[in-house]
């Protein structure tokens, strides 16, 4: 069974850092792009930060831009997201994701961590 499974959200003060874990199994994702998404009440998943197979290109939102940091370890299965300077827009459901197809759609999903940033 294909899994991704998110860690490492929780709440912290606005200003503080948190650091999100995917850790990917049943599938070698070493050779897939790996992104993160976010998801606030009431508003849409959006796009945070992806990272291709190689770690060698990385894409942020403007929001997060300077502030958030994508890195992978394939030897490891798993990819991470650095935060800091959070503030309370950063507050939502983060999502790990998988684009297996080379079609710029993401087949594979984790079940998403909370980070609950107070000001």
């Amino acid at each position: 069974q294909v899994q991704l499974v998110e860690s490492g959200g929780g709440l912290v003060q606005a200003g503080g850092s948190l650091r999100l874990s995917c850790a990917a199994s049943g599938r070698d994702f070493s050779t897939d792009t790996m992104a993160w998404f976010r998801q606030s009440p009431g508003k849409d998943r959006e796009f945070v930060a992806l990272i291709n197979w190689s770690g060698g290109r990385t894409q942020y939102a403007e929001s997060v831009k300077g502030r958030f940091t994508i890195s992978r370890d394939n030897a490891k299965n798993t990819v991470y997201l650095q935060m800091i300077s959070l503030n309370s827009e950063d507050t939502a459901v983060y999502y790990c994701a998988a684009e297996t197809t080379r079609d710029g759609l993401y087949d594979y999903w984790g079940q998403g961590t909370q980070v609950t940033v107070s000001s």
